[in-house]
């Protein structure tokens, strides 16, 4: 049995108790809502803050704000998202995302600030203690080479959040608090290319909202890849936004997860798009180009070669998606399971 190790625990009842107590020692403190990736990670020992900061007693955290646009506390749990009928009407790539992240008890725990910040993956760190200790550790913690790639002088862990890569495709941005002051960023802003140092949200800050843009005249889909259709990481997704006039393309974004250390946004798979009928054939075109910018690594689940290829096929399936076209069939067979926004 895994135990946790030793450590502080300090329950927060607003964000300035939080902000000030993680001033005091942002090194060795953590934040923790509903604690679904931090706490496995400290019986793993990946992770070993002395202290540990609750934000679940935040009210503030857990407001779900709806006017132009849509605002959400990062202490919103991912059960309290699907259930809101707006998100689902408005912005049905994030339902998507959402509805396919681990288990129904997990949703009623996990946070979307917790997935949003969800810490890099790797089949070399996602171990024991023990079985990376017989391996001699790596780069991301305690050791000094990256087992991926022995001669890359930086960390190759893949993102493996399901809702950074369709926030950042429907143009969202965060706000982050600290004790002396706020700033709000884009959220690919959020994002380093570094499987260490994956977040650019310094060690003194707290994710505080995520504010979406109005969705008027914008559709959007999710489509993830992952061994196993009940609960699973993503291994290769895709999350596209566009905003149509019939079926002309007036703006697009596509952005892929799970294939990098951060969420990587295909702008050139996006000027094949803008302007331009969303035709079978500009479809199939963009999604073309979108496989190209994925580089995937061998550090996950599935073969590299396959991911990358998979990854037309899911750029393909949410442009169709998007278009208007009967997916459903297609998307049982992928996710193996029926979500509640096609139903």
């Amino acid at each position: 049995m895994m135990r946790l190790p030793a450590f502080r625990y300090r329950a927060a009842r607003t964000i300035a108790d939080a902000a000030a107590w993680l001033a005091e020692s942002p090194a060795e403190t953590m934040l923790i809502a509903g604690g679904t990736d931090v706490l496995p990670k400290m019986k793993r020992r990946q992770q070993t803050p002395t202290t540990l900061i609750g934000l679940r007693g935040i009210r503030e955290l857990a407001d779900i704000r709806n006017g132009n646009g849509f605002t959400i506390g990062a202490g919103v749990t991912l059960s309290n998202l699907l259930a809101h009928p707006a998100m689902r009407a408005s912005y049905p790539g994030l339902f998507h995302a959402i509805a396919q992240i681990a288990t129904p008890h997990l949703r009623n725990m996990g946070t979307i600030g917790g997935n949003l910040c969800l810490d890099t993956r790797c089949t070399y760190y996602d171990q024991t203690y023990e079985w990376r200790k017989a391996i001699d550790f790596c780069l991301k913690k305690d050791g000094e080479r990256c087992w991926v790639a022995t001669s890359s002088p930086k960390c190759l862990a893949v993102s493996s959040t399901d809702t950074a890569p369709v926030l950042l495709a429907l143009g969202a941005s965060v706000t982050l608090v600290s004790s002396v002051g706020l700033r709000v960023i884009p959220v690919g802003d959020l994002f380093a290319s570094d499987g260490m140092h994956y977040l650019t949200r310094r060690p003194d800050e707290i994710l505080t909202t995520i504010t979406l843009p109005s969705a008027e005249g914008w559709r959007s889909a999710y489509w993830k890849l992952r061994r196993r259709g009940s609960f699973d990481f993503p291994v290769a997704a895709a999350a596209s936004a566009a905003k149509l006039d019939g079926l002309d393309v007036v703006d697009v974004r596509i952005v892929l997860g799970a294939v990098a250390s951060r969420p990587v946004e295909c702008h050139a798979a996006a000027t094949v798009l803008k302007g331009q009928r969303l035709t079978d054939q500009r479809i199939a075109d963009a999604a073309a180009v979108a496989s190209e910018v994925a580089k995937p690594m061998d550090n996950t689940d599935y073969e590299l070669v396959w991911r990358k290829s998979m990854v037309r096929t899911l750029v393909s399936h949410a442009l169709h998606e998007i278009r208007g076209d009967d997916m459903s069939g297609r998307r049982r067979q992928l996710a193996r399971q029926q979500l509640l926004a096609l139903t």
